[in-house]
């Protein structure tokens, strides 16, 4: 028996780590096809090659005076060298197969045009250096979001049809705005009108030598942009959870419970939150994920140095490298966290069995 239980579960590891792999696989290399919209980029990669290139042998013909010929072969020099270092003279498919391989791992290479901070086009360079503002950012309102929605859906779901219940539903479609949209009435009352937040940005400029005034001065511009993330989801949120576990909570064996005499803290206990745990459990290890791409647009209205804002300017720029090193490293979280809960199910739900079987 226990033979057989072994067995099954190295069956269905194997099984689920190879899913898994080819999951990533496709949807990294699906990302740069779309990243470079099936080559095309090469072509206005070129053109914009092209065009700086004439434009400089222009500026040093001024300075020296050259014939057209030579002109013209040293533009064509220079073109050849520039495509040469971007990779231009490989052909796309043999060029996007190296970078499957090289995303795989995670040998993230170089920036086309962005730079690090110190100067570097290293992209996980760039990605690291952009990461502590995006968790700062993501996880004091998405975290903060999460757990208060939770706690305030399950007291709701105690006082269904209450005052308060009505003011959450009748509030949720507020959450139909998009965070940078809040973001932005945010900015107009709280930094133009009132002037007692900053319109955007990190920090002071210059920034504080103080620690403690430097802590304060992040904590104060993160004010509007955490709040535009919470309050743009928050109803929405609530009405959600509330509804989850309004449906739990009208079981048979809650109410088979209740006539039991059991108290109304042992019941959500053990009849409505245990059933739950895998559904709060797995939205909570998506919104750890998510933590990690940032929110593109927000950070963007906010100036705020995060990976979203970072993601938004290497889109634009058409950066390649930038663009799936963000990608790889979203897919290999996710694939690292479904195929863990499919453990952690089993542990918080005897129902579940970790390779099926009876």
């Amino acid at each position: 028996m226990r033979s057989t239980t072994i067995v099954r579960l190295a069956r269905f590891t194997g099984l689920r780590l190879v899913a898994l792999i080819l999951t990533v696989v496709v949807g990294i290399y699906l990302t740069i096809l779309i990243a470079n919209m099936g080559g095309y980029v090469d072509e206005i990669l070129r053109n914009d090659i092209t065009e700086r290139t004439i434009q400089q042998v222009a500026a040093m013909s001024a300075n020296h005076p050259m014939s057209l010929e030579a002109r013209q072969t040293l533009t064509q020099q220079l073109i050849a060298q520039e495509e040469k270092r971007l990779g231009l003279n490989t052909p796309f498919a043999i060029r996007s197969g190296r970078f499957l391989v090289n995303a795989l791992q995670l040998k993230l290479g170089t920036a086309l045009h962005m730079v690090a901070d110190s100067g570097s086009r290293s992209v996980k360079l760039i990605i690291l250096e952009r990461l502590p503002a995006t968790l700062l950012l993501m996880g004091s309102s998405e975290l903060l979001l999460f757990f208060f929605s939770v706690f305030i859906a399950l007291v709701l779901s105690r006082k269904y049809g209450s005052i308060w219940d009505k003011i959450v539903v009748a509030l949720s479609p507020t959450s139909s705005a998009p965070p940078w949209f809040y973001g932005i009435f945010f900015i107009l009352i709280f930094a133009a009108v009132l002037k007692i937040l900053p319109f955007g940005g990190m920090v002071e400029a210059p920034p504080p030598s103080n620690p403690f005034e430097y802590g304060l001065s992040v904590l104060k511009h993160l004010i509007l942009p955490g709040g535009a993330l919470f309050i743009s989801t928050l109803f929405i949120s609530i009405y959600n959870w509330r509804t989850f576990f309004l449906i739990y909570s009208s079981e048979d064996y809650v109410d088979m419970a209740k006539a039991k005499g059991l108290t109304a803290r042992d019941i959500e206990r053990r009849y409505i939150l245990r059933p739950t745990l895998p559904t709060i459990i797995t939205n909570f290890a998506l919104l750890v994920i998510v933590l990690w791409t940032g929110a593109t647009i927000t950070e963007t209205v906010f100036l705020w140095p995060g990976l979203g804002r970072t993601l938004f300017r290497a889109i634009g720029a058409y950066d390649t490298p930038v663009i799936v090193g963000s990608t790889i490293i979203y897919a290999y979280l996710l694939a690292i966290t479904v195929f863990i809960l499919d453990f952690v199910y089993a542990l918080v739900d005897p129902r579940v069995k970790v390779g099926g079987g009876n």
